[in-house]
């Protein structure tokens, strides 16, 4: 069971695209491999996902059965093809409402592995200890990060980080609550920082900022990282520089775009005449991403800002047609390469959009 990875020149990528796209409507909507949660939708569409989706413009239409993530029972999104299949639950950050689930054995893996051969290209070190400023508990990305650690050599130190609660402290506006929370993983980080060498290390823009602003965790922090790597909220390009030039110059700084559904799009290495300081790439062909004007439902030209259309394709799930709540910009493929990037994310600022609550995550 193989999942393929990019091609080198468009017409490899679309040929690679075609045949992943003909094997996961196989896999998923066949009653020997697919899940009940799929096989028992199949008589409401108003099409045959085996003999009518031929192209990735097809995917739309799907409904998009994101929401039922929330409630749907987790043993109804096993595919019968993986009974043998160790799976894990992971669950979103809840940001826009009760948090999703997810099931996965080998996809993330494959994903995480790739993004390990992606932070070589930006000159990550190749061993030491990181330090994980992030969620773990029910979320994927504390799995992810101890993986790419464990992967390139190293040990992966962890903390107890609860995004939901300072969501739900921003939410009823008790920001000093918050801001004492953020302090306690402060706390937290200094404890490792003192005994450990850190070489490695993941953490969000917010908490970046806070660790910048205390001295005696950000010189011995700044003594020792070799690699960054920032996720959650956005980070502006100014205060991207300054972590850069000024606050770790000795680091190499890279970010991951990504979330429980979509998997994981890194920052691909800068290219001489990018416009934008982060560019990144999703997983393809098993992240497919459209950016798609929010008016017409038309992909936006290159350079110009929609809203991001995902399409997950594994073995372990199936997930096509999820409209997410953010935007991003259009940009080329890099070069030699067959992948749209996408940068500068933001949320969707449109009247009926979700609201949404940024914190420590």
């Amino acid at each position: 069971m193989s999942e393929l990875t990019h091609g080198t020149s468009r017409p490899e990528g679309e040929a690679a695209l075609s045949q992943h796209l003909s094997e996961m409507l196989r896999w998923h909507f066949e009653p020997a491999t697919g899940s009940p949660f799929w096989l028992s939708r199949v008589g409401d569409l108003d099409f045959d996902p085996l003999t009518d989706v031929k192209e990735p413009a097809d995917l739309r239409r799907f409904p998009d059965v994101s929401d039922e993530l929330r409630t749907v029972p987790v043993e109804e999104l096993f595919p019968k093809g993986a009974a043998s299949s160790a799976f894990d639950v992971f669950e979103s950050g809840g940001t826009v409402g009760a948090p999703k689930r997810i099931v996965d054995s080998t996809a993330r893996t494959r994903n995480v592995d790739w993004v390990s051969e992606v932070l070589a290209q930006h000159g990550f070190p190749a061993s030491g200890h990181w330090l994980h400023v992030g969620p773990t508990g029910p979320h994927v990305v504390g799995r992810t990060v101890r993986h790419l650690a464990q992967s390139r050599g190293g040990v992966c130190f962890t903390l107890d980080f609860d995004p939901r609660w300072v969501k739900r402290l921003i939410g009823s506006g008790r920001t000093e609550l918050a801001a004492e929370y953020r302090e306690y993983l402060l706390d937290q980080m200094e404890l490792i920082a003192r005994t450990q060498e850190v070489r490695v290390l993941f953490i969000t823009p917010p908490v970046l900022e806070a660790v910048c602003a205390r001295g005696a965790l950000h010189e011995r922090l700044a003594a020792t990282v070799e690699g960054i790597l920032w996720a959650g909220t956005s980070m502006s390009p100014e205060s991207l520089r300054q972590v850069e030039e000024f606050f770790f110059p000795r680091a190499k700084v890279a970010a991951i775009y990504g979330n429980t559904i979509m998997g994981i799009a890194p920052q691909r290495p800068r290219e001489e005449g990018d416009e934008h300081p982060c560019v990144f790439r999703p997983y393809f062909p098993q992240s497919v991403v459209e950016v798609l004007d929010p008016e017409t439902g038309e992909e936006v030209e290159y350079g110009q800002r929609g809203q991001v259309l995902m399409h997950q394709m594994s073995h372990d799930m199936f997930l096509p047609n999820v409209l997410e709540r953010d935007t991003a910009i259009r940009v080329r493929p890099a070069t030699g390469d067959t992948v749209d990037g996408l940068a500068d994310i933001a949320p969707l600022r449109a009247k009926d959009a979700p609201a949404v609550v940024e914190g420590v995550y």
